[in-house]
């Protein structure tokens, strides 16, 4: 399982339930890398979504106390997610919020890919800090790119193998 999102230079990845910054190469980035795949989220972020509706041409998994009639799986808890998501190669599972959801799988992936932004966007929910997080390392830092007057990096967190 991997885990896939934005921050700012606070380790912020939201405000009011939305985004913090409108940048169109992460979501074109987020959307190649997702496609295809089978997505893992909070109902919160089910919720953001445009109408509500779960993301196209992507097994949508929702985490949630109570159940969703869209077009989603639906889990209750973890171990009921961690019975569905062994039905898929690890490597197709992306965690993708929110901040709960973060909190509770991050521990359990092999590799987070965050792009930073070089602002701070007034978040009101947070990411884990993986510069700080010992069982993680950055394994790859693209060069600075400029998205929508943001600049911006793509990393790579692998877990650190003990």
């Amino acid at each position: 399982m991997k885990a896939i999102f934005h921050a700012d230079k606070e380790w912020g990845i939201g405000k009011k339930n939305d985004l913090m910054f409108s940048l169109p190469k992460d979501m074109k980035f987020f959307r190649e890398t997702t496609r295809g795949k089978v997505v893992v989220m909070g109902l919160n972020t089910l919720r953001s979504f445009p109408a509500g509706k779960p993301l196209k041409d992507r097994t949508n998994i929702v985490l949630s106390p109570e159940n969703v009639e869209e077009d989603v799986i639906t889990v209750h808890s973890l171990e009921e997610l961690f019975e569905e998501v062994k039905k898929y190669p690890p490597d197709d599972v992306f965690v993708i919020g929110g901040a709960s959801v973060y909190r509770a799988l991050i521990p359990h992936c092999s590799e987070v890919l965050v792009t930073k932004v070089d602002a701070v966007g007034g978040a009101d929910v947070f990411a884990p800090d993986l510069d700080k997080d010992e069982n993680f390392t950055l394994a790859h830092e693209s060069e600075p790119i400029e998205d929508n007057g943001y600049m911006i990096r793509f990393c790579t967190y692998r877990r650190v193998e003990r």
